[in-house]
């Protein structure tokens, strides 16, 4: 039986995959040789960490930095504005403007 595509990494060089549909706490997921199981619910379009990152660490998606974390993610943790910080434009989160460092 075909398996369905729970997760996509677009470019090889990426260390996030993004969801394909919406993934309940406790799917487990494979993306190429990486595995892991959800510990909380991803939305469609989530993206998820595909290894162990630090803070200051880039986020590459269609194989370009797409900005800085500015906490400490897990294989399989949601990446988003709570820790992720783009590197060309202003920040939101909860409608609160978050500076980064060259844009002061």
């Amino acid at each position: 039986m075909p398996q369905s595509l729970d997760v996509l990494q677009i470019h090889p060089d990426d260390n996030i995959c993004v969801a394909t549909r919406k993934l309940p706490a406790g799917t487990f997921v494979v993306c190429g040789e990486i595995s892991f199981e959800l510990t909380t619910d991803a939305a469609l379009g989530s993206k998820l960490s595909l290894r162990a990152l630090s803070t200051g660490d880039k986020i590459i998606k269609f194989g370009e930095p797409i900005g800085s974390l500015t906490a400490d993610v897990a294989v399989g943790d949601y990446v988003h504005t709570h820790n992720l910080e783009s590197d060309y434009i202003h920040t939101y989160q909860h409608g609160e403007l978050i500076s980064h460092p060259r844009m002061r």
